[in-house]
């Protein structure tokens, strides 16, 4: 079962952008000639771009959505729109390269979801929509408005919020006399109390947590990756004390390597392979199938006195392309679909997968997420959200995963690894604050 709005492959690496990269996203991306080429002429425009009694046709692109009925769902919301004439391109394969490509181009689409990214954001190929939102502004969980937002304007309006959260089961925790974990010590202390010959303690993922915990635990200490001003937001000794606990976990051997599905699939968690598991919301409706209310939710728990529960969240947002033929049109579009149709944003959200609409009126009324963890999962990321910067760029996030596999696995100096990672970091954000 695909549990991840995202594309068949399932693996989440070459062709795909998908949950786990969503909630990684905001990087750059690097172009090349044969990418723009690789968009062609096959642009599904029509060749007068007319929609017939006057009325525009606009172009809107999505990536080809693994869940089943969501691509059925987006083609009636564009024909119940009546202003204009929308035709819808599900785009499968590397849909973040053919939109990239797309946008140096005269023939891309109107209106598409992505990001956006800095280099759209600052390439000016993306139109500014702040005047769409400002009605509702502050009903967008500002976690996922946050990357959307550059220089004060907004720049794509969410869609749907996606989460990672701690499941555990709760008969487990019980028998061994332990309670939820509310802080990093007490998570290592509880994985290794939970760890037998059958279970382990904990699976953050098969690599044991350098890909998939990102800035999570820096979030956690009270840090983070870019501060609002735009500086390093790590280069403080918390970080490597941090850091420096989850080695301890994979040399207590709490950690569950070797799974045969990794973090984004629940199957580790509900067949009993391990007492706690870090994965997304989406699989959610597959534990509780399995498990009834033997499961709770939590966020990664707090370290140190200045630390905060934390939930990466992420959300694809929908934009404008500034080299559109019909800006106002799509503009207008785009308001009627993401601000004034609520009754679509909560059926885009949960009628065809797990996931929290971006609104935070909605998201507490929607039925399916008033009680028990999917409540608790909405709070989480209402309260405790976070989601990776725009000016975190695609080289300081290999140079942290990189340090941070060496942290977890070869138990490297945290404070020696960092300072290389801050080196980095700061090299990075000088290089994209000169940008225009």
């Amino acid at each position: 079962m695909n549990y991840e709005r995202e594309h068949d492959d399932g693996g989440g690496l070459a062709l795909t952008f998908n949950r786990r990269q969503l909630l990684g996203a905001g990087g750059a991306l690097t172009l090349t000639g044969a990418l723009a080429a690789a968009c062609g002429s096959n642009n599904g425009r029509s060749d007068d771009g007319g929609g017939g009694a006057g009325k525009a046709t606009l172009q809107q692109w999505y990536h080809q959505y693994g869940e089943a009925g969501t691509e059925q769902a987006v083609q009636r919301y564009a024909a119940a729109y009546g202003p204009a004439t929308v035709k819808v391109q599900w785009r499968p394969g590397d849909y973040d390269s053919q939109t990239a490509a797309a946008l140096l181009t005269s023939s891309g689409p109107d209106v598409f979801e992505g990001g956006p990214t800095l280099d759209q954001i600052q390439g000016g190929q993306v139109v500014d929509v702040t005047e769409l939102v400002a009605a509702v502004k502050d009903d967008f969980n500002p976690a996922v408005l946050a990357p959307k937002t550059y220089d004060g304007k907004i720049w794509g309006i969410p869609q749907v919020i996606d989460m990672q959260m701690l499941y555990y089961r709760k008969s487990l925790l019980s028998d061994a006399n332990i309670q939820p974990p509310t802080t990093l010590d007490e998570l290592v202390d509880a994985a290794a109390k939970l760890t037998t010959k059958k279970v382990k303690g904990l699976f953050l993922g098969n690599d044991g947590g350098a890909g998939v915990l990102g800035g999570t635990p820096l979030y956690a200490a009270g840090l983070s990756l870019v501060t609002a001003d735009g500086e390093v937001g790590f280069d403080d000794p918390a970080a490597a004390r941090t850091l420096g606990k989850f080695h301890q976990l994979y040399a207590d051997k709490s950690l569950l390597l070797g799974a045969p599905t990794d973090w984004s699939d629940p199957s580790a968690f509900v067949q009993g392979l391990t007492a706690l598991q870090w994965s997304g919301l989406w699989a959610l409706p597959a534990v509780q199938k399995a498990l009834g209310d033997d499961f709770g939710v939590l966020p990664f728990p707090k370290d140190g006195a200045a630390g905060r529960p934390t939930v990466p969240v992420g959300a694809y947002g929908a934009i404008v392309n500034s080299r559109g033929k019909h800006q106002a049109e799509a503009k207008a579009y785009l308001k009627w679909l993401w601000v004034d149709r609520t009754d679509y944003q909560e059926d885009f959200a949960l009628s065809y997968g797990f996931h929290i609409p971006a609104r935070i009126s909605l998201a507490k009324k929607a039925a399916k997420l008033r009680e028990g963890p999917a409540a608790d999962a909405v709070s989480y990321a209402t309260d405790h959200g976070y989601a990776e910067p725009l000016l975190w760029t695609p080289a300081s996030k290999t140079a942290y995963q990189d340090a941070l596999s060496r942290i977890i696995k070869d138990g490297a100096n945290p404070d020696t690894e960092l300072k290389a990672v801050v080196r980095t970091t700061d090299s990075e954000l000088q290089r994209v604050r000169k940008k225009p």
